[in-house]
């Protein structure tokens, strides 16, 4: 794909990483609203120009409606301006792929998690989460509630472990597909808060 830009911001940690052919250029950690900032930092470091950029990769979720919609815009806003196209990747499935065989559990507020069950993404409430002892589950959901995990047998690294980060240098190998930034749809598996509001008024 050549030069690729990568970013997830659903967490409260984003991340993004300028890859190359498979080759990661430069890896930040920050917020979600300073997306646009990281990712003009990691050109300038490796010495490219936005005008470089074949494409983009984003997180679609689950996780903070707010941080999502941020990432989202993100690369909207690049494809439009520099006429490249996007793929969109699972927070989910970024976070899985951080180490063979853990399971990633996000946290979703009000008591709840976002979580793989079945392969699917679900949100529940961590004691319906489906554990096997001896399986090691990751993210901000897994830190929340290690000990509900831990009393099934859980394994939860400790809170300092790059495994509980959604990693955006794992975003451009697990896209499947570029296309228009109007295709990348976000994953939130519930309605925002103000949403419901309004549906109750």
């Amino acid at each position: 794909m050549g030069l690729v830009l990568a970013f997830d911001t659903a967490t409260n940690v984003a991340t993004s990483a300028l890859v190359e052919d498979g080759v990661v250029l430069g890896e930040r950690a920050s917020q979600a609203v300073r997306v646009l900032a990281d990712a003009h930092a990691l050109l300038a470091d490796a010495g490219r120009e936005p005008a470089d950029l074949n494409g983009v990769v984003v997180g679609t979720g689950p996780g903070s409606f707010t941080g999502v919609r941020i990432g989202l815009a993100a690369a909207r806003g690049l494809s439009l301006a520099l006429e490249i196209p996007v793929a969109g990747v699972s927070t989910l499935r970024a976070l899985a792929a951080g180490a063979p065989g853990v399971q990633p559990v996000i946290d979703a507020r009000r008591r709840e998690v976002f979580a793989l069950v079945g392969g699917e993404p679900t949100c529940l409430r961590p004691d319906e989460l489906p554990i096997s002892a001896g399986t090691v589950y990751v993210g901000d959901g897994a830190l929340r509630y290690r000990e509900i995990l831990e009393a099934g047998g859980a394994v939860v690294p400790a809170r300092e472990s790059s495994l509980h980060v959604p990693r955006a240098r794992l975003h451009g190998e697990l896209a499947a597909s570029f296309g228009p930034a109007e295709l990348v749809e976000p994953v939130y598996l519930r309605l925002p808060d103000a949403e419901k509001a309004l549906a109750r008024s």
